[in-house]
């Protein structure tokens, strides 16, 4: 028996209830804030660079009078104004800061690594105290043994010589306890032993097996010492006198001064400080791949 559909029979009503927006996860949410914290510490970081980059392209007139953001045509002329003043005193800064910066973070890197290397490898007495002291000398401010070191080079008779502030410079704790760490995580102690069973000395040890596993560790101590020395304006204002010895910093420096009887040396001093910029990108861009190496090869250990 066959029923057929009543013809009056009212349709099911259809839900037609909107489906509620699919809530976020909260870590999602939560990960909005420091995304943001991020994005103005960048804003931060990169809004003086801008405009040290827009005020370099602006002519000698334009500085005050214009937009702070609005670039101008007149970088080519700065540039050549500046190689100009006084008979090309830039670039013997510039030169003078590639001396100190440069034979500093070499030297400071050498010494780092064979002390972190004998911290970190070798067992001898006194050994906890050699690395708290150096623990505590890494707490010290630059700014605090300034003095002291100048103290200690005019007793040697080398103030306002180039050795006033590259020597200061080959000491530094944070690269010896950093160099530490590193050996303590690069260098197998088997490797070593292997070395010394096959007739090799300490130094061709340290030399042909343990520095190039710390390569990219001595790598980062160098760019580290080299941007510190490149930056410091402390340390040669108390230790050199003659212009023609004076580094990037300083001579800016010396120019801002002389600026506010000669505001076009505003502009100069801009492009200038916007061209000490770019060895510190370059060397960052050449030095990278040794990070990324490092990585890829404790990808493959792991």
């Amino acid at each position: 028996m066959t029923t057929t559909p009543t013809l009056n029979a009212k349709p099911r009503p259809v839900n037609r209830t909107p489906r509620a927006a699919p809530v976020k996860p909260r870590r999602e949410r939560v990960a909005v804030l420091p995304t943001a914290a991020l994005v103005l510490g960048a804003l931060y970081t990169l809004t003086p660079i801008l405009w040290v980059l827009t005020s370099a392209t602006k002519r000698q007139g334009d500085l005050f009078s214009t937009a702070p953001f609005l670039p101008g045509s007149g970088f080519l002329d700065n540039v050549a104004d500046l190689s100009r003043y006084e008979n090309g005193n830039y670039w013997l800064w510039a030169a003078n800061s590639l001396l100190y910066a440069g034979g500093g973070a070499l030297l400071s890197t050498a010494v780092s690594a064979a002390a972190g290397y004998a911290l970190g490898r070798f067992r001898f007495r006194g050994r906890s105290v050699v690395f708290t002291v150096l623990l505590g000398a890494v707490m010290i401010p630059q700014v605090a043994l300034a003095m002291p070191q100048y103290f200690l080079v005019s007793g040697l008779g080398l103030t306002n010589t180039y050795w006033a502030v590259l020597l200061p410079s080959v000491i530094h704790p944070f690269g010896i306890y950093l160099a530490c760490i590193y050996t303590q995580g690069s260098v197998p102690l088997g490797t070593l032993e292997a070395a010394r069973m096959d007739g090799a000395g300490e130094f061709r040890t340290f030399r042909s097996i343990a520095a190039p596993m710390m390569l990219p560790g001595l790598v980062t101590i160098f760019m580290l010492q080299f941007v510190g020395i490149w930056n410091n304006f402390l340390l040669p204002f108390i230790m050199l006198s003659d212009d023609s010895k004076f580094p990037l910093t300083l001579g800016l420096y010396l120019m801002l001064n002389r600026g506010a009887s000669a505001p076009a040396l505003y502009t100069l001093a801009i492009t200038g400080a916007l061209l000490a910029i770019v060895p510190l990108a370059a060397l960052m861009l050449f030095l990278q791949r040794y990070w990324r190496v490092d990585l890829l090869s404790g990808g493959v250990k792991g």
